[in-house]
């Protein structure tokens, strides 16, 4: 295009290859001038051909970072060939669709960004306009039956490209529409055959499309166009089609370019099925995590509660880690955190059991150790069919008294820091994970002052590999001072969450903190009665003369 010599470019200035005014060698620069700063530029600029004759040319400039520092930047030129020599050579064809462009594509896993690079394929090396159209029933948020009585299916329109100025293809053709086409054309007849459909559109066609979808544009677009729709088929499904168009004026489709387009088209199907089934299995799972995760946490009106979830990758965005607080009766509160073993499916599936017990067991107000206890009941009779093993630290606050039972279960310590911001890690009796061991499960109760944090967490947060675990916990223990009581629970949250979003090898995190004060104490009243038959009616008065504001009674 720019030499009959690729040799004789070596070493020539680039804005020496400018054809127009001196206003493009400043829009030039200007581009360089940004890729110096860091920023990528495109500009439409005209540069001289091997004939001598001056030609469009889209010049985008972007930044590159290299050790050598004359090297600044990457300049890209796409130059349109003349009318007459497009989509003439079968090499040049072949070599742009099925290459190196089309490979790299095939690394990509959403359809949303796959699209339009297929799409950027087409155009303009295979055809002047192009769309992508998926099923509707694949990519919609619910399945459906798209079928009609007539045999058209609800598709969705993902990218459309053109070679031209004209405005009217994407106002015609918008990306994102969800259509049906109408019965007996070229689109509806590739859906039903599985097969490329290649004709002219003839002026009455482009005429029937156009009233049917009430669109006058597309009689003057479509008119005269040479059509190409290749199919999308992977595992014997049909996902969808390609619509190519090559305007008048330029070579009409042959049964070469359908054995191209179709080798493109079989090739861009696999990767968009790969992307439709990653994204299926991701939404599926993330609902499972999500579903399993509480959604609101309760506890008594005197403690505040926060918490944090955190996957440990973007590919594994679900796992084992969960959390909990569960307002319990008498001011109190269960503050639950907890690690089942693994990433994935099973491990948010044990989770979610190992969540509905601690919630049964809850209810029946049974002390921490004896809560893990049943709980690790459990964990050996699912291991039976499934190993597994979790970890578990189980707290219950009571807000009348200040006091905090607490048991683990091969679960990292919690942290206390009391409202002088001075942290302890708190020694519980350490007993084997759940699912492993049979011994007993010890529990320990503490006084806990008004104001104090508790923060319950699992190893994500503190554990790395490059380094020992007591680091970690230090640095924990570093993120709470004296101001610690008077901040508010999110602030504290995002701090500690601050120095893992950098880590590409950390674990799942859960974390639970809660800020635990009494409750005020002309807010509740206490009798103790003997254990007979009468106490309970003895216990409705006493509620009810209360509740009327009576006196109480001894």
């Amino acid at each position: 295009m720019l030499c009959d010599e690729p040799a004789a470019l070596l070493g020539s200035d680039l804005p020496g290859l400018l054809a127009g005014p001196v206003s493009s060698a400043a829009t030039l620069q200007g581009l360089i001038d940004g890729a110096c700063s860091g920023r990528e530029g495109t500009a439409v600029l005209k540069v001289r051909t091997a004939r001598g004759t001056p030609a469009n040319a889209v010049v985008t400039v972007q930044p590159v970072r290299s050790a050598d520092p004359e090297l600044v930047a990457q300049v890209i030129l796409r130059i349109p060939p003349p009318l007459e020599e497009r989509f003439l050579d079968p090499a040049v064809m072949r070599h742009a669709m099925l290459d190196g462009a089309l490979r790299r594509i095939g690394g990509e896993l959403d359809m949303d960004q796959m699209a339009p690079e297929l799409i950027s394929i087409l155009v303009p090396h295979f055809c002047n306009a192009a769309g992508l159209l998926i099923r509707e029933s694949l990519i919609g948020d619910e399945d459906m039956l798209d079928d009609t009585p007539e045999g058209s299916q609800l598709v969705r329109r993902l990218a459309v490209a053109h070679d031209d100025e004209d405005g009217a293809w994407e106002a015609t053709f918008p990306v994102g529409e969800v259509l049906r086409y109408p019965a007996g054309t070229p689109y509806t007849r590739c859906m039903e055959t599985g097969l490329p459909v290649c004709e002219t559109i003839v002026s009455e066609t482009a005429d029937e499309i156009a009233s049917s979808w009430i669109r006058q544009p597309v009689a003057r677009l479509l008119g005269g166009t040479s059509l190409l729709i290749l199919p999308l088929i992977a595992r014997g499904a049909m996902l969808g089609f390609f619509v190519c168009t090559r305007l008048p004026g330029y070579r009409r489709f042959d049964a070469y370019d359908t054995e191209l387009g179709t080798d493109f088209a079989s090739r861009a199907a696999i990767f968009m099925d790969n992307a439709q089934r990653y994204s299926r299995e991701r939404a599926t799972a993330l609902t499972l995590q999500r579903s399993m995760l509480p959604t609101g946490l309760s506890a008594p009106s005197s403690v505040e509660v926060r918490h944090r979830y955190l996957p440990g990758s973007k590919l594994i965005e679900i796992g084992g880690d969960w959390y909990e607080s569960i307002a319990l009766p008498g001011g109190r509160v269960a503050l639950v955190v907890g690690d089942v073993a693994g990433h994935g499916v099973r491990a948010a599936v044990t989770m979610g059991r190992l969540r509905t017990a601690i919630h049964t067991l809850a209810m029946l107000e049974l002390p921490p150790a004896e809560t893990l206890q049943h709980l690790n009941e459990l964990m050996q009779e699912l291991g039976a069919r499934e190993p597994h093993f979790a970890t578990c630290v189980y707290a219950i606050y009571d807000a009348v008294s200040g006091t905090c039972e607490l048991a683990s279960a091969g679960h990292l310590p919690p942290l206390l820091v009391r409202p002088d911001g001075t942290g302890e890690l708190l020694d519980i009796s350490p007993s084997p994970p759940l699912g492993i061991g049979s011994g007993p499960i010890q529990s320990r109760v503490i006084s806990v002052e008004d104001g104090s944090l508790l923060i319950l967490y699992t190893d994500g947060l503190v554990e790395r590999r490059t380094e020992d675990i007591d680091v970690g916990l230090a640095k924990l223990r570093a993120i709470f001072g004296p101001e610690s009581g008077k901040q508010p629970l999110e602030d504290l949250c995002k701090a500690t969450l601050a120095g893992v979003y950098s880590d590409q090898q950390r674990d799942d995190i859960a974390l639970l903190m809660a800020r635990l004060r009494r409750i005020p104490e002309d807010n509740y009243v206490t009798w103790k009665l003997p254990a007979e038959l009468t106490s309970a009616h003895r216990a409705r008065t006493l509620i009810r003369r209360r509740s009327s504001g009576g006196g109480s009674a001894s």
